[in-house]
């Protein structure tokens, strides 16, 4: 259903015009252009897998299992894989975010060749500047058509919010990003509490106001560059586990990390009633940032894969 046939004519045009040592793709649907294509012989063919499609929809069927969006996700699944894991087998190489993404390929395909690059973030543009007072507020940010977002913010509000306000009655939730569904924007109506801004210029005086943000994502994979942006602007972070994937964080010392809906709400009242555990967990997300993160280092890393396929 996103197949563009002026895509693959554009594709081979351009290979043509400039005989590339080497072509990468972003996301299984760039990605199908490349694969199999007479343009690109003789070429490398990288494929970055920013999300396995498969494998998201398998996770939003054992999540929302019987419901409309579980049946959804379960719609031609077997295809799906049988496709997906084609393209990849036929790539020179296939790039991951995360090792937990290498790993979840690798068992359905070992004989994939895989390299592990993750995401990036500007950790210059990204970064506190201490002037603006806190609100007692959390926030999440996203693009909300795509549907691991959508779910996080309705699970949050339904499952964890009330949890929340019952302890700390004069919480906000800012729901931050692109594109919020008729769903998300009733959510605003309904309960003064929650703010849905819609598409917004600058995320950054939304991290500057909230005392912290929340990632509640159960379904999907990948990096999440919304973590990264977290955690760069010195935001302390609750999570789940998904949510965290590739971070490498560790609870307690780098963010909280929870995945009951108690559990994460309790740890959103603990950090709000806790200002020196706030400082000391966004100072930490903030130098883990530039340690790890930083795009110079993610673009060094990309190079090298690169130039190894190339070589190879």
């Amino acid at each position: 259903h996103c197949y563009s046939p002026f895509m693959y004519e554009r594709l081979g045009e351009m290979v043509r015009k400039n005989p590339y040592d080497v072509v990468v793709s972003e996301y299984s649907m760039v990605a199908q252009y490349l694969y199999r294509n007479p343009d690109l012989e003789g070429m490398k063919r990288v494929m970055s897998v920013h999300e396995c499609y498969y494998l998201a929809r398998r996770k939003a069927f054992k999540v929302q299992g019987l419901s409309r969006e579980g049946l959804s996700a379960l719609f031609n699944l077997k295809g799906l894989k049988k496709f997906e894991f084609g393209m990849y087998a036929d790539a020179d190489r296939v790039l991951t975010l995360t090792p937990e993404g290498r790993d979840e390929l690798l068992a359905i395909r070992p004989d994939l060749k895989i390299s592990v690059v993750p995401h990036g973030v500007d950790v210059d543009y990204f970064r506190p500047s201490g002037k603006e007072a806190k609100e007692e507020a959390v926030m999440f940010l996203g693009n909300y058509p795509h549907d691991p977002n959508r779910d996080a913010v309705i699970y949050f509000r339904d499952r964890i919010w009330p949890l929340i306000k019952e302890r700390v009655p004069e919480a906000r939730f800012y729901v931050v990003g692109k594109d919020p569904t008729p769903e998300l924007e009733e959510l605003g109506r309904k309960d003064p509490s929650i703010v849905v801004t819609g598409t917004v210029e600058d995320v950054r005086p939304f991290f500057e106001k909230s005392k912290l943000f929340v990632n509640p994502v159960r379904i999907g994979g990948g990096f999440r560059g919304k973590v990264l942006e977290a955690m760069a602007m010195g935001m302390p972070i609750v999570s789940t586990s998904l949510g965290a994937e590739g971070v490498s964080a560790v609870s307690g010392e780098d963010m909280l990390i929870a995945d009951d809906p108690r559990d994460f709400a309790a740890a959103v009242v603990r950090l709000m009633e806790n200002d020196s555990m706030c400082e000391r967990l966004g100072e930490r997300a903030r130098s883990l940032a530039v340690e790890r993160f930083s795009w110079e280092k993610g673009v060094e890393e990309l190079e090298g894969v690169l130039d190894e396929v190339v070589g190879g």
